[in-house]
C-alpha cells in the first residue's frame, strides 16, 4: 500500500506522448550523420577510414550504455537514469555542433549512443504507471519508435544538409532533445518500483568489453579483413571476456544481468528471435536508399537524391506508428507470440514484393511500408513478452537487453550486406558498384532472417493474452523470498 498522500494518477496520454517522443527523438540521431557520411572526410579533414567513427563510436556506446542504463533505471529510478540519458544526447549535439574535427565529433557521437537506453526506460516507466489495458498499445508505440525516428530522420537530415550547414543537423538534435528534456521533467512520474542494491561495476566492466570487442569485430570486419589478426582476435576476446562476465554474473548477489532470468524459455527465444528482427529490419534501411540513388544508366539504380531516398523511406515510420495499436490489439486477443510470428512474415513478404517489383519509385515506397508494418508488428510485441516474463523490478534491465539483441541484429545486417554487396560488383565507368544481384541476394538475406524469426518464435511458450498479467508468479519458493525482500 502507497504511503504517499492522494497523489494524482499520471496523465496517461500525456506521459505515452511525451515518452514516445522522446523515443523517437534518440532513434534520430542514429541516421543523422547518413546524409554526410560521405562528405565527412572533407568536413573533419581526415580520412574516411577514421570518420567512419562517428558512425561506430555511436554504435559502441549504445551497446554498452543501453543495459548499463536499464540496471541503474531499476536501481535508483527509471525517470531518473531517462533523464540522464537525454541530458547525455544533448551534450552530445552540442559537441557535434561545435566540432570541426575528428576527436570532437567522435567524443559527441559517444555521447549521444549513451542516450540510447531512452526506450527500453520509457517501456519500463509504462509498465509501472499505466493502467492496465493501456500498457499494450503504448509499450507498441514505445518500441516501435526505434524504427519510427529512423524512417523520419534521413528525410529530415537529408533536408536540413541539403540547404544549411551540416551543423545544423546537430543543433537540430540539440533543440529537440532540450524539449524533450522538459516534457519529460514535467509530465513523466518517477517510479517507486525499484530494486536497490549496488551496482555491478565487475559486471558493468565484463559486459563492456565483450562487447565492444564484438561489435567492433562485426562494424570493423569489412575493413580490417574477416581473417585478419585484429579481426579474429576481437571475436576471440568477445568469447572468452563474455563467457568470464556469465560465470561471475552467476556467482555475484547483485548481477549487472540476472541470467537465470534470462535463461527463462519466454525471455531467451524472445531475445534470439529479436537478433533475427534487428536483421531483417535494417537490410531495407541498407539497400533501398542505395538502388534509389545509383544511377539510371546502370539499369537497375533508379538515379534519386538522397531527400528523395528519405521521403521514400518515410511512410514506413508512420505505417510502424499506425500498426502500433494493431499490433497491441492482437496481442491482446491472441497473445504477443501470435504477434511476432505474424510481423516476421509480413517482413518476410515485404522483401519478397521487393525482390520481385524494384524499377519504379512506387515499387520501393510499397515495400518500405510492407516492411514497416511487419516491424510494428514485431517490436511491439517484443515487450510484452519481455515484461510477461520478468518481475516488475527488473523491467527496465530485460527490456535494455532486448533493445541489445536489435542492435547485435542490425550490426551483423551491416556486416554481411556489406561483404555481399563488397563480393557482387559490376563494372560502371572504371567502378565498381553493387551489382543487381548482389541487391537482391541482401533483400533475400533479409527475408530469410524474417523467416528464422518466425520459426525461432514458434519456441516461445504459450502464454496468457498481453495486458491479462502483470508480473509473473514466482516460481519457487526462494524467488519468492527474493521478491518479498526486494519490496
Amino acid at each position: 500500500m502507497s504511503d504517499a498522500p492522494a497523489a494524482a494518477p499520471p496523465r496517461s496520454n500525456a506521459v505515452v506522448a511525451v515518452l514516445a517522443f522522446a523515443g523517437i527523438v534518440v532513434s534520430l540521431m542514429q541516421t543523422l550523420v547518413i546524409p554526410i557520411v560521405p562528405e565527412l572526410p572533407r568536413l573533419l579533414d581526415a580520412p574516411a577510414s577514421d570518420t567512419a567513427w562517428a558512425v561506430t563510436a555511436t554504435l559502441l556506446a549504445a551497446a554498452v550504455a543501453t543495459p548499463v542504463v536499464g540496471r541503474l533505471g531499476d536501481m535508483f529510478g527509471k525517470r531518473r537514469m531517462l533523464l540522464i540519458s537525454v541530458v547525455m544526447l544533448i551534450a552530445g549535439s552540442v559537441v557535434c555542433a561545435l566540432s570541426d574535427s575528428l576527436i570532437p565529433m567522435v567524443v559527441g557521437r559517444v555521447l549521444q549512443g549513451l542516450a540510447s537506453g531512452v526506450i527500453p526506460l520509457g517501456i519500463s516507466i509504462m509498465r509501472d504507471e499505466l493502467p492496465a489495458e493501456r500498457l499494450a498499445g503504448s509499450t507498441a508505440l514505445m518500441s516501435a519508435s526505434l524504427g519510427i525516428g529512423g524512417a523520419l530522420g534521413l528525410p529530415a537530415a537529408a533536408l536540413i544538409a541539403d540547404n544549411f550547414s551540416w551543423h545544423v543537423l546537430f543543433w537540430t538534435s540539440a533543440a529537440l532533445g532540450v524539449v524533450a528534456l522538459v516534457l519529460v521533467s514535467l509530465f513523466v512520474p518517477e517510479s517507486r518500483v525499484r530494486t536497490g542494491g549496488r551496482f555491478d561495476l565487475v559486471g558493468g566492466i565484463g559486459m563492456a568489453t565483450g562487447l565492444v570487442c564484438l561489435l567492433l569485430g562485426i562494424s570493423k570486419g569489412a575493413d580490417w579483413g574477416w581473417a585478419s589478426g585484429t579481426t579474429v582476435g576481437l571475436f576471440v576476446a568477445a568469447v572468452v571476456v563474455l563467457l568470464a562476465w556469465g560465470w561471475f554474473e552467476l556467482r555475484t548477489d547483485q548481477p549487472l544481468v540476472d541470467l537465470r532470468t534470462t535463461a527463462r524459455r519466454q525471455v531467451l527465444v524472445t531475445n534470439l528471435a529479436s537478433i533475427a528482427v534487428g536483421f531483417a529490419m535494417f537490410a531495407m534501411s541498407l539497400v533501398l536508399p542505395q538502388l534509389l540513388q545509383l544511377p539510371s544508366q546502370t539499369g537497375y539504380g533508379l538515379g534519386r537524391s538522397m531527400l528523395v531516398a528519405g521521403l521514400v523511406m518515410a511512410p514506413s515510420g508512420l505505417v510502424m506508428m499506425v500498426t502500433a495499436p494493431i499490433s497491441a490489439a492482437v496481442s491482446k486477443a491472441r497473445g504477443p507470440k501470435t504477434t511476432l510470428m505474424i510481423g516476421a512474415l509480413i517482413v518476410a513478404a515485404g522483401y519478397g514484393i521487393n525482390i520481385a517489383l524494384m524499377t519504379e519509385v512506387w515499387h520501393f515506397v510499397l515495400a518500405a511500408c510492407v516492411i514497416g508494418a511487419g516491424i510494428g508488428f514485431t517490436y511491439g510485441s517484443m515487450p510484452a513478452l519481455i515484461m510477461g516474463a520478468v518481475p516488475a523490478s527488473e523491467t527496465a534491465a530485460a527490456n535494455s537487453l532486448n533493445t541489445l539483441m536489435r542492435s547485435i541484429g542490425t550490426s551483423s545486417a551491416s556486416a554481411i550486406a556489406g561483404v555481399i554487396l563488397a563480393q557482387m560488383t559490376t563494372d560502371f565507368g572504371g567502378y565498381a558498384l553493387p551489382s543487381e544481384s548482389g541487391f537482391k541476394v541482401v533483400l533475400a538475406v533479409g527475408a530469410g532472417a524474417a523467416l528464422l524469426a518466425f520459426v525461432v518464435a514458434a519456441f516461445i511458450p504459450r502464454q496468457q493474452p498481453a495486458g491479462e498479467t502483470a508480473a509473473p508468479v514466482p516460481q519457487d519458493a526462494s524467488e519468492a523470498a527474493g521478491a518479498a525482500a526486494k519490496s
